[in-house]
């Protein structure tokens, strides 16, 4: 089993080229075999994307500027896997695929669309015609095509069916499967293993953080904010979810926190949750 490390959890700690290769040392040195890449991480990205990014918390620091070949290379790293947005993809497919391809992966990942209606039926469905077409070229090229879920696939297209319904039904296994984030389907109220165990072995991959809170104090009940968190010291049934992923044949875990990292240090969290890893990988 590949354990890696989601790079947008990196920015803050990726500011120049000997800062970014003490940091790539730092999680090998941790026990991660590979590092999950950002396609707008490793190349100058726009302004908006940077703002959007530091908005949410995690912002994409200096990497668009720096060797990720070179640095990767000198990590003993690999790279598990590279995300891409859809559109393009589709819009500059000869580019995109070269890019993955020297970075020597074979997995492409569309995290979940921008700005998108996933409460509309039509919608959605022209999203799973889409992604079918460009898991068929990326299966061309001896590349495979995973999707990426957060939270927003949880809504209803029609009662009783969710946009992530659609999406697994109407994409074809041949060329679309899925890297299953379960944080974002519990922060979502949804049965995360009852979904894992409905993808069975179109799950991939699996995306993991741990949920709870850093509250201290008098609680404004019945107020509690959830946070990320370390792997094991949040209150998710990691292990159930583990045997289930597991079961599915998924061939990496990616560790994927948000900015409520402990003593507000990504590498301190990463280093925390991997003592969950080791222990059983």
């Amino acid at each position: 089993m590949k354990k890696g490390i989601q790079q947008i959890m990196l920015g803050t700690a990726c500011k120049d080229e000997s800062g970014t290769a003490e940091t790539l040392q730092r999680i090998r040195s941790a026990g991660y075999d590979g590092i999950e890449l950002n396609r707008f991480m490793v190349n100058p990205s726009s302004l908006m994307v940077r703002l959007l990014t530091k908005a949410a918390g995690m912002p994409t620091g200096n990497g668009g500027k720096l060797d990720w070949h070179t640095l990767i290379r000198n990590s003993g790293l690999e790279v598990i896997s590279f995300h891409a947005d859809l559109g393009s993809l589709e819009n500059e497919t000869d580019t995109v695929v070269e890019e993955i391809k020297s970075y020597n992966t074979e997995t492409a990942v569309i995290t979940g669309m921008y700005r998108f209606d996933y409460a509309s039926e039509s919608e959605v469905r022209n999203l799973a015609g889409r992604l079918n077409e460009a898991g068929r070229i990326l299966s061309e090229n001896g590349i495979r095509l995973l999707y990426h879920n957060h939270n927003a696939e949880l809504l209803k297209v029609k009662p009783g069916v969710s946009a992530y319904d659609i999406l697994i039904e109407e994409t074809n296994p041949a060329f679309v499967n899925f890297e299953f984030d379960s944080y974002w389907f519990t922060d979502g109220g949804a049965d995360a293993k009852g979904w894992m165990e409905k993808l069975g072995s179109r799950m991939k991959m699996w995306h993991v953080t741990d949920r709870g809170t850093r509250l201290k104090g008098k609680a404004m009940t019945p107020i509690l904010k959830a946070d990320s968190m370390e792997l094991g010291t949040g209150n998710m049934d990691l292990d159930g979810l583990r045997k289930t992923a597991e079961a599915n044949g998924i061939t990496a875990v990616i560790l994927e926190s948000h900015k409520n990292w402990i003593d507000k240090d990504p590498l301190r969290s990463m280093e925390l949750s991997a003592k969950w890893l080791n222990a059983r990988y």
